[in-house]
C-alpha cells in the first residue's frame, strides 16, 4: 500500500547501514544511487506534482511538498543529505537570477536544515554555471555558507560521459563532510566503454513526434552533405540537439547532448536520430540517467520528458556516495 503520510516517529526503525534525506527529490535519482550502498531513505521531499507521482510509484512513498512549509523539527535525524537543489536560477539555459529568483533561494532552506539537523555528510549537485554566476559571488556564499556551519566543503565538475554513461552532462557536486579530518578525493573516470548505441532500441520505430515537417525537412537538406564528410562513421547513431529551421547542430561520435527539462516543451528539445529517423524514447532517456530498466513512469510525454531532464546522471552519483562511505 502507498504510504500517504510519512512516519516522523523517532522509534520508527530503520534496516539501512545509514541514513539520509532526499530533497528537492524530482523521481528518486539520488536515492536510486544511495539505496544501491544500503542506505535507508527516511524523508524525501518533492513539490513538483507530476514527478511526485512517479517517486510514489517506484518507493510506495510521497514525498512532502514544499521544503518551505515543513517543520524542521519533524525532519528525522540522518548521516547524508541529498539534494539537486533547483537550477534554473544559475543555468545558461534560464535567466540566470541566482538568489534574486525565488527557486535559488531554496539553498537557504537547505542552510537551515544542516543547521538544525547536522548530518555528518551534505551532497549538492547543481549546474556547472552556478561556479561563475554573479562572477562567481553566488559561489562563493554558498561555500561560506557551508563552512560557516562547520563543515569541510569540496567540489568538482564532472560529467556523466566519463562515468559510463553516453550523455555529456556537466555537473558541479559539493560534498561536505562535518568531521573535519576528513580530506575528499573525488571519483576518477572509468574506462568504460562509452557509446550511445549500448542504450538504444535499435528496433523501435518512432515517428518524429512534436517535430514539426520544416525542421525535419531542414534536417534532410543538411543530411547529404553530412553524410560525405562522416565518411565511415556514418554508421553511428547522429544527434541534433536542436531541431530547429533556424539552427541545427549534429553530433555522430555516439555520445547524447545533455538531456535538460526543456525536453518537455513540445518534443523540438528531444534529441533526434537521423539514422532511425526519430527522436529518443522515454526508456532510451532513463537509460541516459543511469535509471534502471524496472523505473516507471507514468503521465504525459512532455512531463516524463521534463522529469528525466531535471534528474541526474545515477552513475556519478554511486561513484561519488561509494567514495563519501569510504570517508563515513
Amino acid at each position: 500500500m502507498i504510504q500517504k503520510n510519512f512516519d516522523f516517529s523517532p522509534q520508527k526503525k530503520t534496516k539501512g547501514k545509514f541514513k539520509f534525506i532526499d530533497l528537492f527529490a524530482g523521481i528518486g535519482g539520488f536515492r536510486i544511487a544511495l539505496e544501491k550502498f544500503g542506505g535507508e531513505c527516511v524523508f524525501s521531499s518533492e513539490i513538483d506534482k507530476n514527478a511526485k507521482r512517479n517517486y510514489e510509484i517506484n518507493f510506495n512513498e510521497e514525498p512532502f511538498g514544499d521544503i518551505k512549509k515543513i517543520d524542521i523539527n519533524k525532519i528525522p535525524s540522518h548521516d547524508i543529505l541529498c539534494a539537486g537543489f533547483p537550477c534554473q536560477p544559475f543555468s545558461l539555459a534560464g535567466y540566470r537570477k541566482g538568489f534574486s529568483d525565488t527557486r535559488g533561494t531554496l539553498f537557504f532552506d537547505i542552510e537551515k536544515i544542516v543547521k538544525k539537523k547536522k548530518p555528518k555528510c551534505v551532497l549538492l549537485e547543481n549546474v556547472k554555471g552556478l561556479i561563475n554566476h554573479d562572477n562567481g559571488n553566488t559561489f562563493k556564499t554558498i561555500l561560506l555558507k557551508l563552512s560557516k556551519l562547520g563543515y569541510n566543503v569540496f567540489y568538482k565538475i564532472l560529467n556523466s560521459s566519463d562515468f559510463g554513461i553516453p550523455q555529456n552532462r556537466e555537473r558541479i557536486f559539493i560534498v561536505c563532510f562535518r568531521n573535519k579530518s576528513i580530506y575528499f578525493d573525488f571519483p576518477k573516470p572509468s574506462l568504460k566503454n562509452n557509446s550511445l548505441k549500448k542504450i538504444l532500441d535499435k528496433k523501435k520505430s518512432l515517428s518524429p513526434s512534436g517535430i514539426s515537417k520544416i525542421a525535419v525537412r531542414h534536417v534532410k537538406k543538411h543530411f547529404e552533405n553530412y553524410k560525405k564528410k562522416a565518411g565511415k562513421k556514418f554508421d553511428q547513431p547522429v544527434l541534433i540537439t536542436e531541431i530547429r529551421p533556424s539552427r541545427c547542430s549534429i553530433r555522430a561520435d555516439g555520445i547524447s547532448p545533455c538531456l535538460t527539462a526543456k525536453m518537455g516543451t513540445g518534443g523540438n528539445n528531444v534529441p533526434y536520430i537521423i539514422n532511425y529517423k526519430r527522436v529518443l524514447s522515454i526508456r532510451e532517456c532513463l537509460r541516459l540517467q543511469g535509471f534502471p530498466e524496472t523505473f516507471e513512469m507514468t503521465g504525459s510525454k512532455s512531463q516524463n520528458y521534463k522529469q528525466i531532464g531535471n534528474s541526474i546522471a545515477i552513475p556519478v552519483v554511486e561513484a561519488i556516495t561509494k567514495k563519501i562511505l569510504e570517508n563515513l
